[in-house]
């Protein structure tokens, strides 16, 4: 039983899936969509949706204090793995959404996958 168990492991270990996960991450916010498997988009969906709250967050912040704006980007930095990215999600991508509540990302079925008729999704930020 899987009761109160986050996270989908989508058959890899520990690393590779962290790996994934940010590599994926990093990407929508880079392209500001992608496409992928449907799996995937869901296990990314939520981690790129707090990461863009966070960001909001360390811009409100920012202006009260300064110091709790720069550790939101540390967070921020953490969690993806280039640094234009994050500087993309604090100039850019999060003004964008200051007076959305949430939601900030929308999957769009594909269809299957030629090869193995995997479940395609485009996973992309929704334009404000």
């Amino acid at each position: 039983m899987r009761h109160r168990v986050a996270g989908k492991k989508l058959s890899r270990s520990t690393a590779h899936r962290k790996a994934l996960r940010r590599n994926l991450t990093t990407d929508l916010f880079r392209y500001e969509q992608i496409r992928t498997t449907r799996a995937k988009a869901e296990a990314i969906r939520g981690q790129a949706e707090k990461l863009i709250t966070l960001a909001k967050h360390g811009l409100a912040d920012e202006e009260a204090d300064p110091a709790k704006g720069v550790h939101a980007r540390r967070l921020a930095n953490a969690r993806l793995s280039d640094r234009k990215i994050v500087q993309k999600l604090f100039d850019e991508i999060a003004p964008r959404y200051m007076e959305r509540p949430g939601g900030y990302t929308r999957m769009l079925k594909l269809g299957a996958r030629q090869g193995d008729a995997a479940p395609m999704v485009l996973l992309e930020l929704v334009a404000e």
